[in-house]
């Protein structure tokens, strides 16, 4: 049972990350310095998804429910969990590409809002907000 739950766990993580990549710049424009933590998240995200890699979550989530005694899936966490519910078709190379492009410019978007409000990306070092 415990397997399960940790399986369970790493699935809320895996989409936690998920949302924070496409969504994190909006955060940012609120709180500045989330950017020092968006910034690498989103580059990973958009490097998994263009090299086609398997986020080590993944296969973390599929090793805990073998331990559980379920099966596990083939594929990756986005084709597994996210697709299905945004498309009827499979993950294939070109959608990855796309969906790394869209949180690019949605995420590129958002910052070039935030430099056009604050005149730069990041808050001065030792600055604090009033």
């Amino acid at each position: 049972m415990i397997f399960r739950w940790l399986a369970d766990l790493v699935v809320v993580l895996h989409l936690s990350f998920v949302l924070f990549v496409v969504l994190g710049g909006l955060l940012a424009l609120g709180r500045p310095r989330i950017v020092w933590l968006h910034l690498p998240a989103l580059a990973w995200g958009v490097l998994v998804e263009w090299a086609g890699w398997i986020c080590p979550l993944t296969p973390l989530e599929q090793w805990l429910r073998l331990q559980a005694g379920q099966t596990g899936y083939g594929g990756d966490f986005v084709g597994h969990y996210l697709l299905p519910l945004l498309y009827p078709a499979g993950l294939t190379r070109s959608t990855q590409w796309l969906l790394g492009a869209l949180v690019l410019a949605v995420n590129g978007a958002v910052y070039a809002l935030l430099i056009r409000r604050r005149g730069r990306l990041l808050p001065p070092p030792g600055r604090r907000r009033a």
